[in-house]
């Protein structure tokens, strides 16, 4: 599987509601990949790769298990990743 952006990435997975949003929230520093802050909104990811996302009320922890190809609806965007959050963190 090929590498894609990570703003794009949060659009298509619908963590967030724009590509926008995405690379405001990228910049800000509250996207982490494998634990490293990932600065640009144009950071690859894929498969395998761990997403620690800091958002308003919540942090996400998400393996990236494939790259989209378009925003579809919530249940094929729920294929793109495996969500290792624990249950107490919302």
């Amino acid at each position: 599987m090929a590498s894609q952006r990570l703003d794009k990435w949060l659009w298509f997975a619908r963590i967030l509601k724009s590509r926008t949003l995405a690379a405001a929230l990228v910049s800000a520093g509250h996207v982490r990949v494998n634990g490293v802050r990932a600065g640009q909104p144009a950071r690859q990811v894929g498969p395998g790769d761990i997403l620690t996302i800091a958002l308003e009320r919540q942090v996400l922890v998400l393996r990236v298990l494939d790259s989209g190809t378009r925003r579809g609806p919530f249940s094929q965007a729920r294929q793109l990743y495996e969500d290792l959050s624990q249950p107490g963190e919302a």
